[in-house]
């Protein structure tokens, strides 16, 4: 048996290596597991190689169309090679940073497949042979990997996961993508700016429908006006490899069967708990779905043992695994938590970006909640004239009774980075009212957010007033 640990986390992406490093911070003798690069999925084959490509993508796009802003540009190209190197260089920049902040803050780093067995033994199988740990607490962390559904055909080599087209050499000169949320609309982004045929097949009447519908209504309208050719309420049949190599996605939609054939297919409907070779033999969690049960304290069945992130039901994403990682640490510590895990940011980078926090306004009825409403249109918006942007909106939600703002719902420039205020409103219960105590800077795209504000509570300057009924 080797060392024993106060904590031992078991994944070091973004839920894990901070959950690690804010333990470590409160002087408990900590360790994490991990049998691939430090950085999780978010690090190496998610978020930050996503953007990347996104931004070079845009870039190339920008410089295209440069001459809406008097500046030509002639010969634009690209070489698909250097992006990939490029999106590389940024994973490889951050993930050396974590390893640098994991050392700096003495948490031991053990390199290998990490599984949990009885009484708090984590075994760890390296290259050079296996070891097992003792915990005082144990924090798994594994993470996902992507969802492939039982469909025929999603098994031929044509057809990719997420990770797989990351790691392609070569632009693709066309592709299908079976789903229509974050992920697929990101990377249909992506390679339509770079001159990709690009079809999507979504299943759901419309994309990303888990946010707001006019939110999915716009974004149908732009990508389609990009050249996305976009199947929505298709149900997904089987997918054929044809004699000339392509390969054929059928799909039913409107009742008639239809055939859309592309160099390749991106499986790309979501993720799934990565728990394989995560439990002992004797070891069994409570289990729904293939997550790991927690309660409010992400306490798994086992005592003494948390499981976070993509493990555990809810949305997948980075920064929610990071402020559980944070939350179960400081519970350990025995710290009151510092940060709300309940009120969660969506985005989605593509052009215009999109953001949204709290409930939105259908959601709210739903739930028998009393609302005003207050929207911004930012054609009308000094920096977003200024940078031609497609037309987008802001929207907030307000409690009809007290103004406390308790959603809000963005497509447009930078919106990814202004949620961030409407996210301390909502947490906090700051109202309109208080939100419009500072002024804000022009122009700047953030401008939008207090003239929604101020349309909720009817004092807008920009927007024509509401006609009364």
């Amino acid at each position: 048996m080797g060392e024993k640990f106060d904590v031992i986390v078991i994944g070091a992406g973004p839920g894990g290596y901070v959950a690690a490093i804010k333990a470590a911070k409160s002087g408990l003798r900590t360790a994490i597991v991990e049998n691939r690069r430090v950085g999780g999925t978010c690090l190496n084959r998610g978020c930050i190689p996503a953007k990347a490509m996104i931004h070079a993508s845009s870039v190339y796009k920008e410089m295209q169309e440069g001459d809406r802003f008097g500046v030509a540009a002639s010969d634009v190209s690209y070489d698909y090679g250097k992006i990939v190197a490029y999106k590389e260089e940024t994973t490889d920049k951050l993930c050396q940073g974590i390893e640098q902040l994991l050392k700096a803050n003495a948490v031991t780093l053990l390199s290998g497949k990490g599984t949990l067995e009885k009484g708090k033994v984590v075994r760890v199988a390296g290259e050079e042979g296996e070891e097992s740990y003792e915990a005082e607490n144990v924090i798994l962390a594994a993470g996902s990997k992507p969802l492939v559904l039982p469909i025929p055909g999603l098994d031929l080599p044509g057809v990719l996961t997420s990770d797989e087209l990351f790691q392609l050499r070569e632009r693709p000169e066309s592709l299908v993508i079976i789903g229509g949320g974050v992920i697929s609309v990101e990377f249909a982004s992506v390679y339509a700016n770079l001159g990709c045929k690009v079809t999507i097949v979504e299943a759901m009447p419309r994309l990303i429908p888990n946010m707001d519908k006019e939110i999915s209504q716009n974004l149908k309208m732009i990508l389609k006006k990009r050249g996305i050719d976009i199947h929505t309420s298709a149900a997904v049949q089987r997918v054929e490899q044809e004699d000339d190599g392509q390969y054929t996605c059928v799909f039913t939609e409107k009742e008639k069967e239809v055939r859309v054939s592309a160099q390749y297919v991106l499986c790309a409907v979501g993720r799934c708990p990565n728990t394989d070779g995560l439990f002992g033999d004797n070891v069994e969690l409570d289990m729904e779905r293939g997550r790991v049960v927690v309660d409010d304290e992400f306490r798994t069945s086992m005592e003494g043992v948390y499981a976070i992130g993509d493990l555990v039901k809810g949305m997948q994403l980075a920064h929610l695994a990071s402020a559980q990682g944070v939350y179960v640490a400081e519970r350990i510590a025995g710290k009151e938590p510092s940060i709300d895990v309940h009120t969660v940011p969506g985005c989605v980078y593509t052009d215009p970006e999109i953001a949204s926090v709290g409930v939105t306004e259908d959601e709210a009825k739903e739930q028998g909640i009393a609302v005003k409403t207050g929207k911004f249109i930012m054609s009308a918006n000094g920096k977003s004239l200024i940078t031609k942007e497609e037309r987008g909106f802001v929207k907030v939600i307000v409690e009809a009774d007290t103004d406390v703002v308790i959603g809000a719902q963005m497509m447009c420039a930078r919106a990814t980075d202004m949620i961030g205020e409407l996210v301390t409103a909502v947490v906090n219960r700051l109202t309109a009212q208080q939100l419009l105590k500072g002024m804000r800077a022009h122009p700047t795209y953030n401008e939008g957010v207090a003239e929604a504000l101020e349309d909720a509570v009817g004092e807008a300057i920009h927007v024509m007033p509401k006609k009364k009924r």
